[in-house]
């Protein structure tokens, strides 16, 4: 249980810990939170020893530590939340972290978004699928895979051996559909499907993706037994074929470890100011996948961070195995591997192994995390040649690190939307995408929309962040757009400005540059026309997915929304008492009062409105 104190405190001068504050803070188990000048959350932190931890900071060395003494160095306030225990400090700092994302925590994020088989274990009929995202949905997920081609090698085995459904939704059905019929489904549309005999297969596919695969081809193999014994022979060929074909599997798997052995062995490589830490899974025995992520100025050394960084990867729902290898000493294994024992609901030991085959495993988890580094190098070193050739070969006036596309997508001028992109150093910037809703326009003019969005982006009050190169999508009207009002905000002689538009067909895209008469024609599988291509088609995902959106909501409203007094309790109410839209149109003035929560007022109103006669809410 929390404490319900809370101490803001504040200093008079630089740096914020003074004696007089650190006498005061609690030397008991909590959370401490530091905020900046503008009162913004930059670090979150938990400790065993808050007053120990905060004296820490205040020590600093002034030749280590450089990214923590800058941290430090903008500290205007640190509040303290005591805790009755250190469980509770590492729960809260958790939730905290995932709240506020300060600046200076350890956020894992991973440069690749890997695949994860989803079992959507909350269903009645589960189904298994790929995905890209986590969500706390009730289903269980595996993985993450490295490799997409063993995850969807992994999918064709279990689709074979276990055919569970794949329609997104279950409807009965007289007969089965063709996957049902073709036995690469337990149709469990059907009337009569056994719940049980489909459960028991979504049992079997958990176990494989959990590394069980061996325990499941004994317990197969039973099986086919007990079903031979009682002459139940179809049953038992079965199982005999699930057998083989899983059995056929493990031979090509390679071990490193024994059959039931599971770990999740960390490794970490420092480079400079930066850290790289690795994670490879090992369940029954064998490599499953592996996970890297970028930690690009870490506060603290390098126990603290690899303990932050543990704290932040199994705060998720993640599996947590009996078996955690580390690199080197965070401090605080015994607490942590009791706390994630609890979790798990079984024993969980945190190692850091000096030898054998495990230490053969920590090493190579430590080699992954240096080709993090090595990778990255590899694409700075290629982006820098494809930023010199864009700007050699485009005339521009700066290298393109920071570049921004602008799409409109509507239809016949309705749900307008003004989409943008951002790429930094050739790779997407997510957090800078942005869209637009179009306000001032009412038809379908793609030139007008332009000039409004382009307004609203560099408006001078907003003192926006100018890209190196801002896109248009189009030709040269909508490049001259872009000159209008870049020479009237003063920016164009700041921002180099680029058109590309779709050739007909034969000739290829083309590149418009201002003052430039003829387009720039590039071969068609040039990198760097590969590259714009990219930028232009990742504006218009982007623009389409929210114009789509808003089509769909129009699409989906019908004419019984714009009637004032009509909620969509009542829209409800009405579909369902006349069975559509043109019913409620067929029905009397009595047949409307007759509908429930409907009086003859609100019917008189509805007939009017639905015929032409009454007022439509605007």
């Amino acid at each position: 249980m929390l404490a319900d104190t809370m101490a803001e405190k504040s200093t008079e001068r630089h740096p914020v810990l003074t004696a007089t504050f650190l006498q005061e803070a609690s030397s008991g188990p909590g959370v401490y939170i530091m905020k900046d000048r503008r009162q913004l959350v930059i670090y979150i932190g938990k400790a065993r020893n808050l007053r120990k931890r905060l004296t820490s900071y205040a020590q600093l060395q002034a030749v280590a530590h450089n990214k923590t003494r800058a941290m430090v160095s903008q500290i205007c306030s640190v509040g303290t939340i005591i805790t009755a225990s250190e469980k509770e400090a590492l729960i809260l700092e958790a939730s905290l972290i995932k709240k506020h994302r300060p600046k200076y925590n350890v956020i894992l994020r991973d440069d690749k978004n890997y695949p994860l088989i989803k079992v959507t274990v909350q269903d009645k009929w589960p189904r298994v699928v790929m995905t890209r995202k986590k969500l706390k949905d009730g289903a269980r997920y595996f993985g993450p895979y490295a490799s997409a081609a063993s995850m969807w090698a992994t999918l064709k085995l279990l689709g074979n051996l276990f055919p569970l459904r794949r329609c997104k939704a279950v409807k009965e059905r007289q007969r089965p559909c063709l996957n049902g019929q073709m036995g690469n489904c337990l149709a469990p549309c059907l009337q009569g499907s056994n719940p049980q005999k489909y459960q028991q297969a979504v049992d079997h596919v958990i176990m494989i993706l959990e590394g069980k695969d061996r325990e499941l081809a004994q317990a197969l193999r039973q099986k086919m037994a007990a079903a031979a014994a009682v002459q139940a022979f179809e049953e038992a060929a079965l199982y005999r074929d699930q057998m083989l074909a899983l059995e056929k599997t493990l031979e090509k798997q390679v071990m490193v470890a024994s059959h039931d052995h599971e770990f999740d062995v960390f490794g970490a490589h420092r480079q400079a100011g930066s850290l790289a830490i690795s994670v490879i899974t090992v369940r029954g025995g064998r490599v499953e996948g592996h996970q890297s992520f970028f930690i690009a100025e870490p506060v603290g050394d390098d126990h603290d961070v690899l303990a932050e960084a543990l704290r932040r990867f199994y705060s998720e729902e993640i599996f947590i195995p009996r078996v955690i290898l580390l690199p080197w000493s965070t401090g605080e294994e015994a607490f942590f591997a009791a706390y994630l024992a609890e979790q798990k609901g079984g024993k969980v030991a945190m190692r850091i192994p000096q030898k054998g085959d495990l230490r053969r495993l920590v090493t190579m988890a430590n080699d992954n995390a240096a080709q993090v580094f090595s990778d990255k190098e590899k694409q700075q070193r290629s982006w820098q040649v494809m930023a010199r050739q864009l700007k050699d070969m485009l005339n521009l006036s700066k290298m393109p690190h920071y570049i921004e596309c602008l799409d409109i997508s509507n239809t016949s001028g309705k749900e307008a939307v003004g989409s943008l992109v951002s790429f930094v150093d050739g790779r997407k910037a997510p957090s800078r995408y942005r869209h637009y809703k179009i306000r001032t326009i009412a038809g379908p003019d793609d030139y007008a929309m332009m000039d409004e969005v382009l307004r609203r982006r560099f408006a001078p009050e907003k003192k926006p962040a100018l890209p190196d190169l801002f896109i248009v999508d189009g030709g040269k009207g909508q490049l001259n757009i872009g000159v209008h009002v870049f020479k009237e905000l003063a920016l164009f002689e700041e921002v180099d400005l680029l058109g590309i538009a779709k050739g007909r067909q034969g000739e290829g895209e083309k590149l418009y540059r201002p003052g430039r008469k003829n387009p720039y024609h590039l071969p068609r599988h040039s990198l760097l026309l590969l590259f714009l291509m990219r930028i232009r088609d990742e504006s218009h995902r982007y623009g389409v997915t929210l114009h789509r959106r808003l089509r769909n909501k129009r699409t989906l409203t019908s004419e019984l929304d714009h009637i004032a007094g009509i909620g969509p309790t009542r829209r409800q109410k009405l579909l369902r008492h006349f069975g559509s839209v043109k019913g409620v149109k067929k029905a009397t003035l009595e047949e409307l009062c007759a509908c429930d929560t409907i009086g003859e007022e609100l019917a008189r109103t509805i007939f009017q409105a639905l015929h032409g006669l009454g007022t439509i809410r605007p």
